[in-house]
């Protein structure tokens, strides 16, 4: 893994840390690079289950890098898109713990996460249009989908900055927090989700990820395919052994 960004396990837990707080995380091809390798870590591994991506130094992330965009700095990764994310996020559950600027590509990467914890002090934005530009990192994909079509069109066309209490209003954020303590916040959610099974997990993101776009005729089937393994594999049977043995479980991810 790359300086510009640190990993550190917690249990099943990996935190992905977004590490440039000097250009206020902006992603680079470096950082990009950095958060395609932990992802693909954390969905190679049997004994994680859950991610948290963050920031360094009291921001999330300000977008891409503009000056090393006017260089030739490339910050997409093939096959997973922009900041290594927004194209292909993992297949396990990720959640976004956002003090600072969520803003711009920041704003997709938060976007391309399961969760959103943030401080009451973060401010998210597609600024894009004051810059010429346009959100094209999943930002215009993916934000009708979190919130009412109206409010994201507005958020979408004013390139304005909203403050963390109203996207909890609208729903976008989960969980708020004192300034400093958004971090804190999603570890002690990711812990809980961890106490789940992993295979059970990715399953479950996967369905509610993928059924909008299944027709009524083939929504069971489809879950069926997603699902069935889940109910053939070892945890499935150290679940309910642990439950009537009065145990916690021991999940292998297997």
């Amino acid at each position: 893994m790359s300086e510009a960004v640190l990993t550190e396990e917690d249990g099943a837990v990996l935190v992905i840390t977004i590490n440039r707080p000097e250009a206020r995380n902006a992603v680079n091809g470096e950082v990009a690079r950095g958060i395609a390798a932990a992802l693909d870590e954390l969905d190679s591994r049997k004994d994680l289950s859950i991610g948290i991506l963050t920031g360094a130094g009291g921001t999330f992330c300000a977008g891409m890098d503009l000056k090393g965009f006017l260089t030739g700095d490339n910050p997409i990764v093939e096959g997973r898109g922009f900041a290594g994310i927004v194209e292909r996020p993992p297949a396990k559950p990720l959640i976004a713990a956002i003090e600072g600027y969520a803003l711009a590509g920041g704003c997709e990467i938060a976007l391309s996460c399961d969760m959103v914890v943030a401080s009451n002090e973060a401010q998210f934005g597609l600024p894009e249009p004051k810059r010429g530009l346009v959100a094209a990192g999943g930002g215009l994909l993916r934000l009708p989908q979190r919130i009412p079509f109206h409010i994201a069109m507005e958020i979408a066309l004013t390139g304005d900055k909203y403050p963390a209490s109203r996207m909890a209003e609208l729903g976008f954020v989960n969980r708020l927090t004192e300034a400093g303590g958004a971090l804190a916040a999603a570890k002690e959610l990711a812990l809980k989700v961890a106490e789940n099974a992993p295979l059970a997990l990715a399953a479950t993101k996967k369905v509610i990820v993928e059924s909008p776009d299944w027709s009524s005729e083939e929504a069971f089937k489809k879950q069926s395919e997603i699902t069935i393994p889940v109910f053939v594999s070892k945890d499935a049977q150290e679940g309910p052994a642990a439950f009537a043995e009065k145990r916690k479980p021991n999940w292998k991810g297997e």
